[in-house]
C-alpha cells in the first residue's frame, strides 16, 4: 500500500515574530515564572501520530513561517536585572538544526516500535533544555511504524511558554483540514464563559430575584469553602491517603513512563448521553472507576490474595481521600477567540498561562453499579461549577511566586494531575501530513500520576504519565480505565437508556 504524500499548503504570513504588546525584552508573567519552581519545573510533551511517513525537510521549512512567528518559540529567557529572580524574554535567531530532531533508525533492529517510542520519550523525561542557550521547545521526527500511526513526532515545550489552550491554538494555526488542505480546523476550544439571556426577566422578576440572591450566596459560600480548602492543603492540614498511587512528598521528580490508548468517542457520547451529563463528566466518571479498579488489585496484592479472587473481592482500604487538581482555562470567549487568530491573522495577544485549578475529590470504591460513578461524578462538577475556586487559585499562585513564597504548590500535594481537552472535530494535517492520534502529556512534576482525556475526529485518547518508580504498571491501569467505560456502555444498554442529546462538554 502507497502512503499518502504530504501535501503542500501555503506559508502563513509574514517573517517577523509577534511579541505581545509590540514590546521585546518582555518579562516573564508570574504565571511562567511558576513552571520554573523545583515542584513545578514542567515540560509539556505531545505525541502526535501521523498516517504517513514524515519529511524533516518539509517540516523545517514550515515552521519558519507558523510556529517561529510566535515571540516565545523564539526566545531566550534571561535573568532580568529590574526584577529580583525575574526573568525575561530576549529575542535570539533560531536555528531549527538544534530544536528539530531527526534520529537515525534502523526498524529492522527494533523488536517493537511501540515500546522504542515509550522508551524514548521516557528518556527525554530525564532531561531538559536550558533555557539560556536556545528557546524551551524541540520537536523529535521518529519515522518508525507503530501499531496506530506509520511514524509519530515529539513535540516538547517548556511549560513557561504557555498552558494547554494557548499551545493547542498555536498548533492548530500549524495544521490544514485533511478534506480541505487550504482551510484551517474549525476553533475547537469551547468558550469559557456565556453571555447569559435577559429575556423573560420583567415577568418573573420576584422569582429571578430570588434565583439570583441564592445564586450568589451559593457562589460565595462554595468559593470560601474551597479556598479554605485549598490554603489547608498548602499547609498539609488536609492531605491525601498513602495510597500506591501517591508520590512521596519532597522527592525529586524522576523519570515518567508516558502510555495512551485511543477509544471511541461516540461510545463516551453515548454513555453521557443515556446519563443526561457531559463527556467532561463521564472521563472523570471513567477515572473514578478505573483507579478504583487498579487500586483494589493492588491492595489484594498487598494482602495477598491471588489475582483472580483480588479482582472480585472488596479489597480497598475505607475512606480513601484521593484528589486530584483539574486544570481549567480562565479565559473569557474573546480572549480564546484571540488566540485561535493568532498566526492566522497576525494578530498581536496576550498568549502564556492563564490557568486555574480546582481540588476534586474522586471515590474511590467498588459499585455494582458502573452508572453510579457517573452519577457521582456529575453531582460533584456541578458542585465545583458553582465555586470561583479556580480564580482564586490562579490569584494565590500568581502572588506566591510575585513574593517569592516557597512551598505554595498546591497541585504538586495532591495524588494526581487531571485535565480534558477537547480537540479537533474534523481530521487534520500538520503540514500536509494526516494525523492519527494526539496524545499531550506532561513531566517534571511530583505527582505520581498525571491524566489527560483529549478528543480528535471520532474518538477520545487518554494518556498516562505516570512515576516510573511508584507505579510499575502503566499498562494495567490504562486496561482498567479502558474496560470501566466498557462496564458503563454495557450497563446503559442493559437498562435500556439510550437517548440523543445536543451538549457535550
Amino acid at each position: 500500500m502507497q502512503l499518502p504524500k504530504p501535501i503542500k499548503v501555503s506559508p502563513i504570513v509574514d517573517e517577523n515574530p509577534i511579541f505581545e504588546n509590540g514590546k521585546e525584552d518582555q518579562p516573564l508573567s508570574p504565571m511562567s515564572r511558576l513552571f520554573h519552581e523545583p515542584e513545578s519545573n514542567l515540560y509539556i510533551v505531545v505525541m502526535i501520530g501521523f498516517k504517513s511517513k514524515i519529511n524533516p525537510d518539509f517540516v523545517k521549512a514550515n515552521l519558519g513561517h507558523s510556529l517561529l512567528k510566535h515571540h516565545r518559540f523564539s526566545s531566550l529567557q534571561v535573568e532580568d536585572e529590574k526584577i529580583k529572580g525575574g526573568l525575561k524574554w530576549v529575542p535570539t535567531t533560531v536555528n531549527l538544526d538544534n530544536h528539530v530532531i531527526v534520529p537515525n533508525l534502523e526498524p529492522k533492529s527494533i523488536d517493537s516500535a511501540d515500546k522504542f517510542v515509550e522508551d524514548y520519550v521516557s528518556n527525554l523525561s530525564k532531561t531538559g533544555i536550558k533555557m539560556s542557550k536556545q528557546p524551551m521547545w524541540d520537536l523529535h521526527l521518529l519515522n518508525i511504524k507503530t501499531s496506530d500511526a506509520e511514524s509519530v513526532a515529539v513535540l516538547r515545550v517548556h511549560h513557561s511558554l504557555g498552558d494547554g489552550t494557548s499551545l493547542v491554538s498555536l498548533f492548530l494555526s500549524c495544521t490544514r483540514k485533511v478534506s480541505n488542505p487550504e482551510e484551517l480546523p474549525s476553533n475547537s476550544i469551547p468558550p469559557t464563559s456565556k453571555e447569559g439571556d435577559s429575556s423573560g426577566i420583567k415577568g418573573f422578576w420576584p422569582y429571578l430575584s430570588f434565583k439570583y440572591f441564592w445564586f450568589v450566596f451559593s457562589l460565595f459560600y462554595n468559593t470560601l469553602v474551597d479556598a479554605v480548602m485549598v490554603i489547608a492543603t498548602i499547609l498539609m492540614f488536609a492531605k491525601d491517603s498513602e495510597t500506591p498511587l501517591k508520590g512521596i512528598m519532597g522527592k525529586a521528580p524522576g523519570p515518567r513512563r508516558i502510555v495512551h490508548r485511543s477509544l471511541s468517542l461516540e461510545d463516551v457520547k453515548f454513555v453521557k448521553n443515556a446519563m443526561n451529563t457531559t463527556i467532561n463528566d463521564a472521563v472523570v466518571a471513567v477515572t473514578q472507576a478505573g483507579l478504583s479498579r487498579y487500586l483494589n488489585r493492588k491492595y489484594g496484592e498487598l494482602l495477598l490474595v491471588n489475582k483472580g479472587a483480588s479482582e472480585r473481592n472488596n479489597n480497598l482500604p475505607k475512606n480513601i481521600r484521593l484528589r486530584a487538581a483539574i486544570m481549567k482555562d480562565l479565559r473569557s470567549s474573546s480572549e480564546v477567540q484571540e488566540l485561535a487568530d493568532i498566526v492566522k491573522n497576525g494578530y498581536k495577544t496576550k498568549s502564556g498561562n492563564k490557568i486555574g485549578f480546582v481540588i476534586f475529590p474522586f471515590s474511590i470504591a467498588l459499585r455494582d453499579d458502573p452508572l453510579d460513578y457517573l452519577r457521582e461524578a456529575k453531582a460533584r462538577m456541578d458542585r465545583k461549577k458553582a465555586s470561583l475556586e479556580a480564580e482564586f487559585s490562579y490569584l494565590l499562585s500568581q502572588y506566591t511566586v510575585k513574593f517569592g513564597i516557597k512551598g505554595a504548590n498546591c497541585p504538586s500535594k495532591t495524588t494526581l494531575l487531571f485535565s480534558n481537552v477537547k480537540g479537533p472535530q474534523e481530521e487534520i494535517s500538520f503540514y500536509g501530513h494526516p494525523i492519527a492520534y494526539v496524545a499531550p502529556s506532561c513531566y517534571g512534576q511530583t505527582n505520581g500520576l498525571t491524566i489527560h482525556f483529549v478528543s480528535y475526529a471520532n474518538k477520545m485518547t487518554f494518556i498516562l504519565s505516570v512515576d516510573d518508580d511508584l507505579i510499575p504498571d502503566p499498562h494495567q491501569l490504562r486496561d482498567d480505565l479502558e474496560e470501566s467505560l466498557h462496564l458503563m456502555k454495557n450497563a446503559v444498554i442493559a437498562r435500556g437508556l439510550t437517548k440523543s442529546n445536543a451538549s457535550d462538554y
